[in-house]
């Protein structure tokens, strides 16, 4: 049963990201931003709370892959069809859609490159970044010119699946995503302050717990500790004198 609890978050970026999907085909963009700034904390602490378990697995790797193609692929790349190459039709699905193409190239050379490797830099920026940042500028389509978001959109999609290699952030000391996190809890609290009390969307709620959670899970797992914890065995000698005594 513990080897499972790490997939449970998994499973529920995915559904964050199905959640977007059904939000966004019915044109309401203020839920979905929300419902993938949830996707990216839960994101952010299956990994850990695998290793903190002691239950990390291939499985987990490739589930969360599957995951991530839907929720940082999938969904920025329809937030962008409909908002900003929205007066483009079909071509600007077809433009919006290679944005996943790339995603899905860097998820699957990331699942066959050495796990040492992995945690020394990443090849090309993740797809949790990429997505985020993208979900993000949408929030200010009706201000940013479709010629410069177009220019950042396809640059980020060209950085997936770049040679260029990006220190990981376990190794530089910065929290997994917490640049992101950050702007889009400051996004939430906009969006509080804008509307009155019972016009705040219920993720805004959802959110905000899984937001203390993912802060819990880091106050624990500040530093990468040697889990799961074992008993460490004393010393042969030190056994002998505790018997004589």
């Amino acid at each position: 049963m513990k080897k499972h609890i790490p997939n449970l978050f998994t499973f529920g970026n995915l559904f964050c990201g199905f959640l977007a999907i059904s939000y966004i085909i019915n044109g309401d963009m203020r839920n979905a931003p929300i419902l993938i700034f949830i996707a990216i904390m839960l994101d952010a602490v299956d990994g850990r709370i695998a290793r903190i378990l002691g239950v990390s697995n291939e499985m987990g790797k490739e589930l969360d892959s599957l995951a991530d193609i839907v929720s940082f692929g999938v969904v920025p790349a329809l937030l962008v069809a409909y908002t900003y190459f929205s007066d483009f039709g079909m071509v600007g699905i077809v433009f919006a859609g290679l944005f996943p193409l790339f995603g899905a190239y860097r998820l699957a050379r990331f699942n066959i490159t050495d796990q040492s490797e992995s945690l020394k830099f990443f090849m090309g920026i993740p797809i949790t970044l990429a997505g985020g940042i993208v979900t993000f500028l949408v929030l200010f389509s009706k201000t940013i010119p479709v010629l410069i978001f177009a220019i950042i959109f396809y640059l980020l999609a060209i950085l997936m699946v770049s040679r260029m290699r990006i220190p990981s952030f376990k190794k530089i000391g910065l929290p997994k995503y917490s640049v992101l996190i950050t702007l889009f809890l400051f996004y939430m609290v906009y969006l509080f302050a804008k509307t009155r009390f019972e016009q705040v969307p219920v993720y805004f709620y959802v959110a905000l717990a899984t937001y203390i959670l993912f802060v819990v899970v880091r106050f624990f797992k500040e530093k990468e500790p040697r889990f799961p914890i074992r008993r460490r065995k004393l010393p042969k000698r030190f056994k002998w004198k505790l018997r004589k005594k």
